[in-house]
């Protein structure tokens, strides 16, 4: 039986996304046997992230820096903006390279069954920045699910008060999968086979 501190341990591990005990508990037993060439340097990594990254004001993105790394970025187009779930799906638009645009991240999706409200989304903040008309284009590239596509009904009513393009992407991404588990190629032609709303 292991110490009270390694429960503990196993028990966080077990919570992170993909995770179960039995898997939880093989990655406690790998960091204490490699204490200083994995346990040491995830401490300390974790660390460095909890003290330093923010999320960011504009988009929603995670970074060390307000505004982040894609925000700051004067040589994106700054009429695009791609609607997303979550930072999980912004990575993975930027992991395919194609997409030089900015984002806006909902933080979720709207969810009856959860109750996940408008409220509960980073959602006012995407009409503000469409206050100023620099905004041409509005993708949304949100779940092809039930929520995600409630979700993109709503955004629509509402994105239908401003003078810009809504489009989404192809429906090339199956029924119930989400951007962060798309191989790269089915991302660059649901991007580039978007259509408008």
């Amino acid at each position: 039986m292991q110490g009270k501190e390694i429960e503990k341990l196993i028990k966080i591990i077990a919570k992170l996304p993909a995770l179960g005990t039995r898997s939880a508990r093989r990655i406690a037993l790998h960091l204490l046997k490699k204490k200083e060439t994995s346990l040491l340097p995830l401490i300390s990594a974790l660390q460095d992230v909890a003290d330093n990254v923010k999320k960011c004001p504009v988009c929603g993105n995670f970074d060390t820096e307000e505004p982040c790394a894609v925000c700051r970025d004067t040589t994106r187009d700054s009429e695009l903006v791609c609607v997303v779930q979550d930072v999980a799906d912004l990575w993975a638009m930027e992991r395919v390279g194609l997409y030089r645009g900015q984002y806006h991240v909902l933080g979720g999706i709207l969810s009856a069954l959860d109750g996940v409200t408008p409220d509960d989304l980073n959602v006012e903040s995407l009409f503000s920045r469409l206050k100023d008309n620099r905004i041409k284009e509005v993708i949304l590239a949100l779940p092809a699910t039930i929520d995600g596509q409630i979700t993109a009904h709503y955004l629509l009513s509402r994105l239908k008060e401003y003078p810009v393009k809504i489009t989404t992407l192809a429906q090339g991404i199956p029924m119930g999968a989400e951007l962060d588990y798309m191989d790269d190629g089915t991302i660059q032609l649901a991007l580039s086979a978007r259509k408008e709303l």
